[in-house]
């Protein structure tokens, strides 16, 4: 009887993860070669690549084998998206200890091949090998179907500073799983399957966006990556900074529990793994529909929230 991935074998484990990856109209040759081969149309190809490893991205015992799926693929092709790029396929490297369930690798191959359905891309091929913890490096693939490049370096004094997506949420979610508070909801669901807007990066690149990224590692700390590269500064409107209901109930709730955690708005600046999309558009024109304008860009550097300083806080794999 098969239990785990040591039962199956290398081999057996690739044909078994493999059948649950569909693919799509990009790939001209998926899985079972030494390389596989997907449509580039535009002659360039925009590439990504990032790293889960179990115990410091993730944990067994919060997250299902889904849900790290889910994670794992739209951390990396939300960041082909921030180019204003579409999604079209995916690379897996996956490293785990031989006893682990068979079915929890094929719950997490379950969830990787939904959220690529959900950009729109497929998985095409990858590696598997032992580890003593689970680790993951995705690899993701885009085309750009004609458009420039949308870079952090674009934006101009004047521009509109806009976010589609939500702010706050996953690391609110990530407070109560710290506290044992497991009762599912919008903020848990955002820490655990974020869901991108995958379809705004090229619609904001055909708006006419100067510069844009995936707010991942918090959004004072990411835009203050745009305002560097740039060379300019970033004015945020507190006022347009609304919480969500389910960040305000969040906060309360931990407060209840007794956890000393940060304010909703300090949540929304500064809380990661948003996988929100923020970027500058000119000042003519507006920003596109469904995005919040949240501030403007000025000379100067540094970012500033309706006038005080604020510093650059947000996610450091190394501190």
């Amino acid at each position: 009887m098969v239990s785990t991935i040591g039962d199956l074998g290398e081999f057996g484990l690739i044909a078994r993860v493999t059948a649950r990856f569909p693919q799509t109209d990009d790939v001209i040759l998926g899985p079972g070669d030494d390389a596989a081969v997907v449509r580039a149309d535009d002659r360039r190809v925009v590439a990504t690549t990032d790293l889960l490893v179990e115990g410091r991205h993730f944990r067994r015992d919060w997250s299902g084998a889904r849900d790290v799926g889910h994670k794992a693929a739209a951390q990396n092709l939300s960041d082909i998206a921030a180019m204003g790029a579409r999604p079209t396929a995916l690379l897996l490297g996956f490293a785990a200890p031989g006893d682990l369930p068979a079915e929890w690798a094929d719950g997490f191959a379950e969830g990787l091949s939904a959220e690529c359905a959900a950009a729109g891309a497929a998985v095409v091929g990858g590696d598997v090998v032992r580890a003593d913890a689970v680790t993951i490096a995705i690899t993701a693939l885009g085309d750009l179907g004609g458009r420039a490049p949308v870079r952090r370096d674009g934006a101009r004094p004047g521009d509109a500073v806009a976010v589609i997506g939500d702010l706050g949420l996953s690391a609110a979610g990530f407070a109560l799983l710290r506290a044992g508070a497991v009762e599912p909801g919008p903020c848990l669901d955002a820490h655990l399957r974020p869901a991108p807007p995958y379809a705004e990066g090229p619609r904001a690149a055909e708006f006419g966006a100067t510069a844009m990224l995936d707010v991942s590692d918090g959004l004072v700390q990411d835009l203050g990556h745009i305002a560097e590269a740039s060379g300019v500064a970033v004015e945020l409107d507190g006022a347009a900074l609304r919480p969500d209901p389910a960040l305000e109930r969040a906060v309360e709730r931990l407060a209840g529990l007794g956890v000393a955690t940060r304010g909703p708005l300090d949540l929304m600046l500064a809380g990661g793994e948003d996988h929100a999309l923020a970027a500058t558009f000119p000042a003519v024109g507006g920003v596109p529909e469904g995005w919040t304008r949240i501030g403007s860009v000025t000379a100067g550097s540094g970012l500033a929230l309706d006038g005080e300083p604020l510093s650059a806080a947000g996610w450091d794999h190394f501190a």
